[in-house]
């Protein structure tokens, strides 16, 4: 059986219709106009819609029929607010009422799969917010019914069709950025779990672009972030060339600029600080622990990669630093 959209539908009804009137006398082909918009039914009325409907209403291509929430009060606000001429109180209903072209899901995320799949099962195209599905299988069983019925379907967010992913996309395309042609092991990423709850993520490698090609002082952004539950914090310019640390907290959450680097300091200058520490007594902060802990988390991301599984490192430093 021959499957046909709503909107090949209704071009190919009217394209029938204006032929038949051309042939009756006294009948002006010009008078049937075919429908210009799509009629739209959204279910979901809390917070999301308020988002969604201004650009429904602003849009030549949209007419509104339907709205539909499980609290009957918010559909019948949302309805009065934007002139939207049905509402109901649950799914069943409203695909049984006013008739409509495309569903917008807008509802909690454990009710898109279900609440999609009976949408496309009554012939609608569905807009669905994230996710389309709650697993993999359904999923496809989703996209296996709507071409199956001759209907589309999608899922939110939109991103991709933004001016700035598009230049993105065309960047990547036409090569501007280069690509990274990996010929040996000098590319990493590494997920460590440090304990109570406390993860991180390494990125590094010798083929990434610098545009300030290592020059100290030059890099003012951060390189280093650290997230938490109570405010975030980033390390400004690079692990070698520490300029000054940016830290905003639930307390002060304006992003303030704090340690800023003072004059004089530089890696290489580590080695008097040892000999002070030879002549002096005093403990530095710097540890041989910690180098032999970093040693084996070289040789631990090698054996983890190639076993693909998670290792449980055995060396130990003092930690926090300075305590």
């Amino acid at each position: 059986m021959l499957q046909i959209d709503c909107r090949d539908f209704i071009c190919s009804a009217a394209a029938l219709s204006t032929t038949l009137l051309r042939a009756v006398p006294g009948f002006v082909a010009a008078a049937f106009k075919p429908p210009t918009r799509m009629r739209v039914g959204v279910i979901g009325c809390g917070n999301v819609s308020a988002s969604y409907l201004p650009h429904f209403t602003a849009s030549p291509h949209v007419e509104l029929v339907s709205a539909c929430d499980i609290i009957p009060a918010r559909a019948e606000a949302l309805a009065k607010a934007f002139n939207i001429p049905h509402f109901y109180p649950q799914i069943d209903t409203m695909l049984a009422g006013a008739e409509f072209d495309l569903l917008v899901n807008l509802t909690n995320m454990q009710e898109h799969e279900r609440l999609n799949r009976a949408a496309l099962a009554s012939g609608k195209h569905v807009w669905s917010e994230k996710p389309l599905a709650n697993s993999f299988e359904a999923g496809q069983s989703l996209l296996a019914l709507a071409e199956k019925h001759g209907l589309r379907i999608w899922r939110a967010p939109a991103m991709v069709a933004s001016p700035a992913f598009a230049f993105m996309a065309e960047s990547l395309a036409s090569g501007k950025v280069g690509e990274i042609q990996v010929v040996a092991d000098d590319n990493a990423m590494l997920l460590m779990d440090h304990g109570d709850g406390v993860i991180s993520h390494v990125q590094s490698g010798f083929n990434y672009f610098n545009p300030h090609d290592h020059r100290a002082g030059e890099e003012t952004r951060e390189t280093i972030s650290i997230i938490g539950s109570e405010g975030t914090m980033g390390l400004v310019g690079y692990d070698w060339d520490p300029r000054a640390v940016d830290l905003a907290t639930l307390e002060a959450p304006s992003n303030h600029r704090r340690a800023i680097q003072p004059n004089g300091f530089c890696w290489q200058m580590g080695a008097s600080p040892a000999a002070e520490s030879l002549f002096t007594g005093r403990p530095l902060l710097i540890t041989p622990e910690h180098a032999v802990h970093l040693l084996e988390v070289i040789e631990t991301a090698r054996q983890s990669q190639e076993g693909g599984r998670r290792i449980e490192l055995q060396s130990r430093f003092q930690y926090p630093i300075g305590a």
